[in-house]
């Protein structure tokens, strides 16, 4: 606000309050009330007098995501002016970012204890009054530094403690030491000395971390025994909850670590001290309360007497005693008003850290007070409140220190357990920044040590060390085993490295020897799969996500005779079977060695051979969507000049490979061995094994892609022209989208076709370069074409010269194949999203219309049953309240109107009773003639409130009728007789034509016969339903009426409904009279009564 708006005029600010529920430390039940108090401090202080605090408060509970998105809702909607909360580290330090973005001024407390959030540079609007956990390491340091101790141990644990010893370990690894490694369970090492950032000799000689599961008391004490060895003095952080303190001192004295040598603090910086609290109650840490019966509460209080705590947690007061107090009591008082909810009896302790939520909405106070009268203009701003900040006040929390940068100097307390197990204070220690200041609160230092031999003081280390290992040594004892142990150690050292060296010649041998069976397959590690299910999970395994419907599933795959389908080593494999048996020669077995090495995103994998079986076969990886001619005939995808492209730089990048390995070249080539993966790769197979083929006949098809020059001497181990020349012929397959040769559309058979290969000549025959619809072919890759398949093997380009003709024809593009199948998928999906939207929303809007017109016979739980084709079994109500109402006379006014006028009558009576029953909890069973029957309490159970809802809704039904007029018969006046009933009642639907939901039971009788028995224009209520409705909601006003005898039940006691004093005639409060809708009944009712009267 400008300058001159916040001196003269008063001030309004919202302050946002961010809270968690039942968390004993900080929780909103337990903690809230804090607030107030501190409000009634400010207002008798008069810091604020021409200020009006609003409170805005939700919930995060604790959770970084609702932290940040509440907090962005409070200023931006809300317009605060400060935000206090939340309570833990991650939300704070997410919400710190944020407020730092709207310079919102922003006050964390209690848990939120992170060194993070004392970055002045990172939060410069952030005001702190929790003591972190890096100053708690602050004041053990000094601690250890007053009893002159330099060497000790942090144990920690993680479980159900909420981040606290998370924390505690993080900072105290941060601002001690240098980095250094945490240990956890068996890992218990110690780590290398580390001088600390104090300049002094004070170090921790390594960190332990308990498991975060459950383990046993046998397995505590062991992983406890092993720290014997590593130190003597040990700070500690264990959760306040489940009794785990107890646990672990009784584990330590049974582990043998509770005597004189031993010292233990627990570093805490929330923590109830040496008392536990369980469902609301406060007690003595040492005492069992989760029913172990151990009965060992006697010998855990020596081991707590043996204890130290180091915390912020100041002693109790009898004014602090008022204030927890006056916490758990303001919690009932506006804004909050928490009754029922926080009158749980685990919320009569208030919450630790209360006086933190007081201290933090004080100080803004004092800051605020600071900024309006130095510069009124900036009261919004963040960095000018943490600023006006600075200064020192006596707090709930203790004195409240808060520094230039918007930090706490916090003051923690030493104290341990007395002779009589009263809590004793020995010193406070205060820190600001790095440093800290012991003050001593004992007369002398054997008080502390009063249950320990000759009251000492423990050593850090023991004389003799940690293992009685470490006395001093005479000389035979120190160097003598030295002598003997090196000239040990020397022969030791030659036999060492002639083992060494055997060991490595032996494991060489047997790697190579290893190395080249690996090829070899056993016939019986070839596994039939038998069922559908078990085949695809093992191709899932290797194969990845499916891209679209074309891919092949191995269930499609027949075996053949010559190719058959396996599972091996949980890997789907392809075999290819051979007629004859050959001899394995040492080259042979080279060859595989080498082919099993091959590795190229273009080459099939090979991976063995098996030769033990009944048929020799090479075994290959198996390719999801089949062979390229497979793809080509199937014809399911859209092969595009970018699909083209893909498919021939796949096979000339795989030939180029095998033109320059040893293999030479791949002497069969076809659109057979051109195999495709799933993410449309294709890989060249069957390569090599040519010592295997020549003794392979070959069929005439399989002689198509063979280069003329090999058919005429009938060569079969091929070269590299005739690759290319094969090559050739499978692009026309691709351009194409045709068999080989077009097989089908020509009039010549395969034997024709190689005769006249056989024969060339200037115009020898070659296949017709058809291009398919839509095909976008450079016009170059046809001439390549012509040129690999030239009839002169020399004037065929080679495969480097064709993959640079091939990438200059593509160049400038993307050659991601993939992303281009996706685009085409995504095309395709869009469309078809668009169409299923449009039936979805028509199909939405009939079921909408059909849900409409079935709750308007049944009951919405009966309805919703039975679309879902479940029985609705009848039903049995403990209490409900039942309504009866039938027209005065109705039979005269019948006979004064045409049976038209009648209907239109009761159309528009009932339309208006429809309406209020639309606005109370009540369900409308039936109507029959000038009857009218409804309930209250059921098919939905509403406690007693059914008894109101009746009888508000019959006083708004006597209150409608009054102003209701015929529009035929003006003068004339609606009377009602109302009947009302509570009891038990059973409920359900009958029929299946036109399905009626039914009441039944003696309660329904009895509304019949209070109708019955009743008086025009007046409500006749039954004693029970009386009973219940002056018990619960003595605002209705009740008239008897005395004993009445009716029919079918004798003489009963009944009374009249007079009316409600919480509501008008109508049956509403009076501060939100009723409005009527355009369309509703009685709105029509009241324009047609004013037409008449202007006629």
């Amino acid at each position: 606000l400008p300058i001159q708006l916040v001196l003269a005029q008063r001030l309004s600010i919202n302050i946002g309050f961010l809270f968690s529920h039942n968390n004993t430390y900080v929780g909103y039940e337990n903690a809230a009330g804090a607030a107030l108090i501190a409000m009634d401090r400010i207002r008798d202080e008069q810091l604020l007098p021409n200020v009006d605090i609003n409170f805005v408060i939700d919930f995060d509970e604790c959770t970084e995501t609702w932290a940040s998105g509440l907090g962005v809702e409070m200023i931006t909607k809300y317009n605060v002016a400060a935000i206090i909360g939340p309570t833990c580290n991650l939300p704070s330090i997410s919400l710190g970012a944020i407020s730092n973005f709207y310079r919102v001024p922003y006050f964390p407390w209690g848990l939120a204890t992170s060194r993070a959030l004392e970055d002045v540079y990172r939060f410069w609007n952030v005001i702190i009054l929790n003591p972190g956990s890096y100053a708690l390491g602050v004041a053990l340091h000094e601690a250890m530094n007053h009893f002159g101790w330099r060497d000790f141990a942090f144990v920690y644990s993680t479980v159900g403690d909420g981040g606290k010893c998370a924390a505690v370990k993080e900072d105290v690894e941060v601002g001690w030491l240098p980095p250094i490694r945490s240990w956890t369970l068996s890992q218990i090492w110690p780590l290398q000395k580390a001088i600390s950032d104090f300049n002094d000799d004070v170090q921790m000689s390594f960190i332990f971390e308990f498991p975060e599961y459950a383990i046993s008391h046998a397995e505590t004490v062991r992983l406890l025994s092993k720290l014997k060895s590593r130190a003597r003095i040990f700070a500690l952080c264990l959760s306040d909850q489940h009794g785990m303190k107890r646990d672990f001192v009784l584990s330590l004295i049974d582990a043998g670590m509770m005597n004189d040598e031993y010292v233990y603090f627990f570093v805490d910086p929330r923590t109830r001290g040496f008392v536990s609290q369980k469902d609301g109650v406060l007690t003595d840490v040492w005492i069992d309360q989760f029913g172990t019966n151990d009965g060992r509460d006697e010998e855990a209080k020596e081991g707590f007497q043996r204890m130290f705590i180091i915390s912020d947690l100041i002693p109790d007061g009898e004014n602090y005693t008022e204030f927890k107090k006056n916490v758990t009591r303001r919690i009932a008082d506006p804004p909050f008003n928490c009754t029922t909810e926080c009158a749980d009896p685990i919320f009569k302790i208030p919450a630790v850290y209360a006086g933190q939520l007081h201290d933090s909405l004080y100080l803004y106070a004092l800051a605020l007070n600071r900024t309006l009268a130095k510069s009124p203009e900036q009261y919004r701003d963040g960095k000018t409140i943490m600023l006006n900040s600075a200064g020192t006040f006596n707090g709930w929390s203790g004195q409240v220190r808060i520094n230039t940068n918007g930090t706490r100097a916090p003051t923690f307390y030493l104290s341990s357990l007395d002779r009589n197990g009263e809590r004793s204070t020995i010193g406070s220690i205060s820190v600001d920044g790095s440093t800290a200041v012991f003050t001593a609160s004992y007369r002398s230092e054997a008080d502390i040590w009063w249950n320990r031999a000759g009251n000492a003081r423990p050593r850090d280390v023991p004389v003799c060390g940690f293992e009685g290992d470490n006395c001093p040594l005479t000389w035979d004892q120190q160097y003598l085993g030295i002598v003997l142990g090196a000239c040990g150690v020397v022969i030791l050292m030659g036999a060492f490295l002639t083992a060494i060296a055997v060991f490595f010649y032996i494991s060489k041998q047997r790697e190579y020897e290893r190395a080249g069976k690996l090829w070899e397959i056993p016939s019986l590690s070839l596994i039939k799969a038998k069922s559908k299910a078990g085949i695809e999970s093992m191709r899932s395994i290797h194969s990845g996500p499916s891209t679209t419907s074309t891919k092949t599933t191995i269930n499609s795959k027949k075996d053949s005779l010559r190719f058959g389908f396996f599972v091996n080593n949980r890997e789907i494999v392809v075999a290819a079977k051979y007629s004859s048996r050959v001899a394995l020669l040492e080259e042979n077995r080279a060859e595989m060695r080498m082919l099993r090495l091959i590795e190229h995103d273009n080459l099939n994998r090979f991976i063995g051979l098996s030769t033990d079986g009944a048929q020799m076969m090479s075994i290959w990886k198996y390719c999801s969507r089949g062979s390229l001619q497979d793809v080509i005939k199937q014809g399911k995808i859209s092969l595009d000049a970018f699909f083209i492209y893909s498919i021939l730089r796949d096979i000339i990048n795989g030939i180029n490979y095998i033109h320059h390995s040893p293999l030479i070249c791949h002497g069969n080539l076809s659109s057979e061995c051109c195999l495709v993966d799933e993410r449309w790769v294709v890989k060249i197979s069957y390569y090599g094994l040519h010592w295997i083929r020549c003794h392979e006949k070959r069929r005439k098809k399989d002689l198509l892609w063979t280069a003329p020059e090999h058919l005429r001497n009938e060569d079969i181990f091929g070269s590299k022209e005739g690759d290319i020349y094969s090559f050739a012929i499978v692009a026309s397959e691709v351009i194409g989208k045709t068999s080989p040769w077009d097989l089908e559309n020509r009039k010549e058979r395969p034997e024709e076709i190689i005769y006249m290969l056989k024969k060339g000549g200037d115009a020898s025959m070659r296949p017709i370069l058809t291009l398919g619809e839509n095909m976008d072919i450079n016009p170059a890759m046809l001439h390549l074409i012509r040129d690999c398949w030239n009839e002169n093997p020399q004037d065929r380009p080679n495969s480097d010269s064709i993959k640079s003709l091939l990438r200059s024809m593509h160049s400038g593009r993307s050659d991601n194949l993939m992303d281009h199948v996706f685009n085409m998928m995504e095309n395709y999906a869009s469309s078809l999203e668009e169409e299923v939207e449009a039936r979805t929303r028509e199909l939405v809007e009939e079921k909408k219309k059909s849900d409409i017109l079935l709750n308007r016979m049944l009951p919405r739980q009966v309805a919703d049953k039975l679309k879902l084709g479940q029985s609705v079994e009848p039903e049995s109500f403990d209490s409900v309240t039942i309504f009866f109402s039938d027209v005065v006379k109705f039979t005269n006014l019948a006979a004064k109107c045409t049976p038209l006028q009648v209907v239109n009558l009761l159309n528009d009576l009932y339309s208006t009773f429809d309406g209020i029953i639309d606005e109370h909890d009540a369900y409308k069973v039936e109507t029959i003639g000038d009857g009218y029957l409804c309930v209250s309490g059921l098919p939905h159970r509403n406690g007693n409130e059914h008894v109101k809802e009746i009888c508000a809704m019959s006083l708004a039904f006597m209150a409608c009728v009054k102003h209701f007029k015929i529009p035929h018969l003006p003068r004339e006046q609606i009377n009602l007789r109302i009947g009302i009933n509570t009891g038990p009642c059973v409920a359900g639907v009958v029929g299946q034509t036109m399905p009626r939901y039914c009441l039944f039971g003696d309660t329904v009788n009895t509304a019949s016969r209070m109708e019955s028995n009743g008086k025009p224009g007046h409500i006749h209520l039954s004693a029970e339903a009386c009973q219940l409705l002056n018990r619960v909601f003595p605002s209705f006003r009740t008239e008897p009426r005395g004993e009445v005898i009716i029919k079918g039940k004798g003489v009963m006691e009944t009374h009249w409904l007079l009316g409600n004093d919480a509501y008008t005639d109508f049956g509403r409060p009076e501060k939100s009279p009723p409005t009527l809708r355009d369309d509703s009944p009685l709105y029509r009712q009241y324009q047609r009564e004013a037409t008449m009267e202007q006629e």
